[in-house]
């Protein structure tokens, strides 16, 4: 009975926890965003001048409100706030305010609403500066409409404006990301025309996007270009190069350029994550071999693998039935101090579990626990469910058990929980079902209403009639 009533008190919990959940209710007070709203509404007309007259101190909280505020009876209204509050005084949009407009207005389904805008504009006079423009520009690049801010560039004049590097550089990252490298490239030769001149960012982002669209020859035409007109490449656009070299399997000319960057040195200099791509693509190509010379190589510069280095590595040669290679670099590793043994043994783990090979996965597994090495909670978790997948429902529980005392268990998920919890009641083990209960309680872990009805079925079947009272009472 106290086993049962054990279980009862943490599914009544968990529907308790769930119903104040619902319960909460959103209420709003007098605020600043409130204001703006009611005076904008007020007032009418020229919503720039109306706000400039208003002594603000904005924050994204009270520019998100009045963002829904205005919507979506008024989008015009609240846009024009958004592009005004862009360039306050004191505050710029952050790149998630960016994305919280756009999606909340529809940008990308309804760009018509820019254009709007700036017809107001033109309509009411209001003096638009550079800034505003911006804002604009960063809107359409938060949409990803390249079409859009074409006709948004085109409009400049018409304001007594014109693009910079900067909004060039916007406008052809947009077509770049299209697809549209032919319109990109004649937005390039159009700078040049305009009194700009592409720079450091605008040959990036052109080489990317030729190495995006497997134009390899391009892009390094490109590259070379730029170097002749004394425009110095850094590690950015190596790496792009690079990257564009491994991603379409030309490894040869990748390492190359990885041995130039070498010598050039200084600000052309590989960084770990120059090489640990380079690694990853090896490894991908079943070259795990030559990927553990570009770590010696990585080492020998003062570079230290990563986590995700090392990963890399493990992963290619397990899956080259190299295993061997693979203890014998976690050591090596482990002995540099460069990665940690729990995040070089749970890699094994994760990668002898992908490959099928679960009985030397279980011995690594089994060596980490008797050494003290924590697993992570990603090993943790598989080897838990592992367990459960295959009915081993105590084993599951012990091991459970085991790592809790080892403190390992503080990102597993709810539903590894409530697996482990229905498994023990389906299969009767009530003791410890009630244990793991309370564990769950004590964290605040709640089981999921598909959980709650599996038990219930396995309690209805069994005749323990109080506990499925009580259940489906703090169920309704």
């Amino acid at each position: 009975m106290t086993t049962l009533s054990s279980i009862s008190r943490f599914l009544s919990s968990s529907f308790r926890l769930n119903n104040h959940k619902l319960s909460i209710s959103h209420f709003s007070t007098a605020s600043s965003a409130e204001t703006v709203y009611n005076h904008l509404q007020k007032n009418g007309g020229n919503i720039e001048k109306t706000l400039a007259s208003m002594r603000l101190n904005l924050d994204s909280k009270c520019v998100s409100q009045v963002l829904h505020r205005c919507y979506p009876t008024q989008s015009q209204m609240g846009l024009r706030f958004f592009i005004w509050a862009g360039v306050h005084s004191g505050y710029r949009h952050s790149y998630f305010m960016f994305s919280k407009a756009c999606e909340l207005y529809r940008i990308r389904q309804n760009p018509s609403v820019i254009f709007d805008v700036l017809e107001a504009y033109i309509v009411e006079g209001c003096s638009v500066n550079m800034k505003m423009f911006k804002v604009v520009f960063n809107m359409c690049k938060e949409a990803k409409l390249a079409d859009e801010a074409l006709r948004v560039l085109r409009k400049m004049p018409e304001f007594g404006l014109r693009g910079d590097n900067v909004v060039y550089n916007v406008v052809i990252r947009l077509f770049c990301d299209k697809g549209d490298l032919d319109m990109a490239e004649s937005l390039v030769k159009e700078m040049s025309m305009v009194e700009l001149y592409p720079d450091l960012i605008t040959y990036m982002v052109m080489i990317k996007g030729f190495c995006n669209a497997g134009r390899l020859d391009d892009a390094c035409g490109l590259f070379k270009f730029m170097k002749e007109n004394g425009c110095l490449p850094n590690v950015v656009v190596y790496s792009a190069l690079l990257d564009g070299f491994c991603r379409f399997g030309d490894m040869e000319r990748a390492l190359k350029l990885l041995e130039e960057m070498e010598k050039e040195g200084g600000d052309c200099s590989p960084n770990v994550v120059t090489y640990t791509s380079v690694i990853q693509y090896l490894c991908d190509k079943g070259r795990s071999v030559e990927a553990l010379l570009v770590l010696d190589r990585m080492e020998a510069r003062g570079c230290l693998p990563t986590r995700v280095t090392v990963s890399s590595l493990i992963t290619g040669f397990v899956k080259e039935d190299q295993v061997e290679q693979a203890y014998k670099l976690v050591d090596r590793v482990v002995e540099s101090g460069s990665v940690t043994k729990t995040d070089c043994y749970s890699s094994l783990v994760v990668s002898l579990e992908r490959v099928r090979k679960p009985e030397e996965a279980e011995k690594v597994f089994r060596t980490m626990l008797d050494s003290g090495v924590k697993p992570n909670s990603l090993v943790s978790t598989i080897m838990l469910k592992k367990r459960c997948l295959e009915g081993r429902m105590v084993d599951a529980y012990c091991l459970f058990d085991e790592l809790e005392k080892m403190e390992c268990l503080s990102s597993i998920d709810s539903d590894t929980y409530s697996i482990l919890l229905v498994g023990l009641c389906q299969q009767r083990h009530l003791v410890e079902a009630a244990k793991l209960a309370r564990v769950m309680l004590s964290k605040g872990i709640k089981l999921k209403a598909p959980y709650v009805d599996i038990i219930a079925e396995v309690l209805m079947k069994s005749g323990d009639e109080e506990l499925l009272e009580q259940l489906t009472r703090n169920g309704r």
